[in-house]
């Protein structure tokens, strides 16, 4: 591990992170990456109860700790702080009025009841960005509901998508309402930089900042397609088609003799090589299906054929076959097989890490990949308000009253 060092291009960047578990620590985390400042607060053990982000206690743990910590705290700095307490919010405040970015993914108005409101922060911060991420945004008739992941994938439209027909609505497997949320916050961070580098002056030294409000379920619906414009042209309401893409064939899931692979041969001249591969040549050669819109009227021929062909071959066969003809296809991985794959390596996209306490970790490496300005690992997740007393002791103030050393 590297020590800790300014790098990448955000070197420089203050930001001051005051979200918890997925969706604000996420948006952080991809700054982290690329070399901005973070600090993380969180709540001090208290009253027996461990303290700190609940991140730190879900899934698997090693010694007390989630091994997803790793990956979603990597390069950040923790300060522990109660933000119910007064004095602690005063601190707060002292860190946000040197910082660029604040991230936060409390419910709307928790902030301004704390007193740290954009309004109230950017009097002495003008060149401050919020960005408040939240399960329904700062207005409208939903704004005070909870919101979580979960919820936001139903309302977004995606939940209704995934899933057999006639069947129950399934999740993904991970909480990808957080993780879009996430990445449009950094999108709209991003943007508000350049707005403040465009407007800057004797007035505003710094720029402008803003406020970026992202709401969990817009993150979803932002990524649904042709799902509204079709009903409201058509009143066609999409269903769920299971693996299948509705509209487009081929491209679907097929059987193997030991796992599953995806194909996707819906392009004219690729879907002709897909049926020379599988000795279907009688429906490649078909003028019925030769553009799309035939192939869609007949898609269960098609997906019949192609899984009469995978079904009696092995994956690796399948694969072989159909990468040979440049087909596009691939296997359905599990974590063993991304920790297998000679290209997740190659690519940088698996990196070795080993923890305080000594456990050797494979975790995600670091994306985008920037020719000039690479992202990297430059720092472990931190133990609980491990960088407390540094981070105060830089605004020449000591542990808050009642603390007499960092925790633990």
């Amino acid at each position: 591990m590297n020590p800790p060092s300014s790098f990448g291009p955000l070197a420089g960047l203050k930001v001051v992170e005051l979200g918890q578990l997925i969706a604000g620590p996420f948006a952080a985390k991809t700054l982290a990456d690329f070399g901005a400042d973070v600090i993380k607060i969180e709540p001090p053990a208290a009253d027996g109860k461990p303290g700190g982000d609940p991140l730190r206690q879900w899934r698997l743990l090693h010694n007390g700790t989630s091994v997803w910590w790793q990956v979603q705290s990597r390069n950040k700095k923790s300060v522990a702080l109660d933000l119910k307490d007064p004095a602690s919010r005063d601190i707060v405040r002292r860190l946000i009025a040197e910082a660029d970015i604040v991230i936060e993914n409390f419910k709307p108005d928790v902030m301004e009841a704390w007193g740290l409101s954009h309004e109230e922060l950017s009097r002495s911060n003008p060149g401050l960005i919020m960005c408040r991420i939240s399960g329904y945004g700062q207005t409208g008739p939903y704004r005070e509901l909870p919101g979580f992941a979960a919820v936001a994938e139903a309302m977004g439209g995606l939940r209704h998508l995934t899933a057999e027909p006639g069947r129950v609505p399934v999740r993904c497997g991970v909480s990808l309402g957080d993780t879009l949320a996430a990445l449009h916050g950094v999108i709209g961070i991003l943007m508000a930089l350049q707005h403040r580098h465009a407007t800057v002056s004797e007035q505003a030294p710094k720029g402008l900042g803003q406020v970026v409000d992202v709401a969990l379920y817009e993150s979803v619906f932002n990524c649904m397609e042709s799902l509204l414009p079709e009903y409201s042209a058509f009143g066609a309401v999409r269903e769920p088609a299971g693996s299948a893409l509705p509209g487009i064939a081929p491209s679907n899931t097929y059987a193997c003799v030991d796992g599953w692979v995806l194909v996707a041969g819906n392009g004219d001249s690729i879907y002709k090589r897909l049926m020379q591969a599988i000795g279907r040549d009688d429906l490649g050669l078909d003028p019925g299906l030769a553009t799309n819109a035939g192939r869609v009227a007949r898609v269960a021929e098609i997906d019949t054929a192609i899984g009469a062909w995978t079904q009696s071959r092995h994956v690796a066969a399948v694969l072989e076959a159909l990468q040979a003809v440049q087909v596009p296809v691939g296997r359905v991985y599990t974590a063993k097989d991304i920790a297998d794959d000679p290209h997740y390596r190659a690519r940088g996209m698996i990196e070795r890490i080993t923890t305080a306490d000594g456990l050797v970790l494979d975790v995600p490496g670091v994306v985008p990949k920037l020719s000039l300005t690479p992202g990297r690992i430059d720092r472990l997740a931190p133990a609980l308000g491990q960088d407390t007393r540094a981070v105060l002791g830089g605004l020449g103030l000591d542990l808050p009253p009642g603390r007499t050393s960092d925790p633990p």
